[in-house]
């Protein structure tokens, strides 16, 4: 690729680049698929856990939404249907928790977020010890935002949908 080619292309496709650079085996690939949104749904229910004074503004979940807006904001200035898609995606595990959190508390929520953050991690691992090559974010932590978005891509890009 030449200088011009790469700088005409937007951050968000170099970011990209250089993760799927990370993630050239098909197996890991398949791992990440499976563990970045489970990881992105426990970080959000880890923060839904996040205690709040009784009979104030603030109810559960409000640290998680602080979050998922603040992502949302980064994801729509890098392109605006992975942004929109991000935001579906953070509804869709926003219900998801919400209703995890109502049934069952906060005690079972937090035990099935940590359960669940842990072994995804150790998925992850995995995946790149089949890989041979290191986690993206340990060289940059911007790539713990990239790696859901790059799943959704992977998703949106299957069903012909230009991001």
């Amino acid at each position: 690729s030449t200088v011009a080619e790469s700088s005409s292309q937007r951050p968000i496709d170099r970011w990209f680049a250089s993760y799927s650079g990370d993630q050239r085996n098909a197996t890991n690939q398949r791992i990440h698929v499976v563990a970045v949104p489970a990881i992105l749904w426990s970080v959000i229910a880890l923060l839904w856990c996040i205690p709040v004074p009784p009979g104030g503004w603030f109810r559960p979940g409000i640290f998680a939404a602080l979050a998922m807006v603040a992502a949302s904001a980064y994801y729509v200035r890098a392109s605006r249907v992975l942004g929109f898609g991000m935001v579906a995606v953070f509804v869709a595990m926003s219900v998801l928790t919400w209703w995890l959190h109502a049934v069952y508390g906060t005690r079972t929520l937090l035990m099935l977020a940590v359960a669940v953050f842990v072994v995804a991690w150790i998925a992850q691992f995995v995946g790149h010890k089949i890989e041979g090559r290191k986690p993206s974010f340990l060289t940059d932590l911007t790539y713990l935002l990239i790696g859901p978005a790059w799943v959704l891509a992977k998703g949106l890009r299957k069903l012909g949908i230009a991001w």
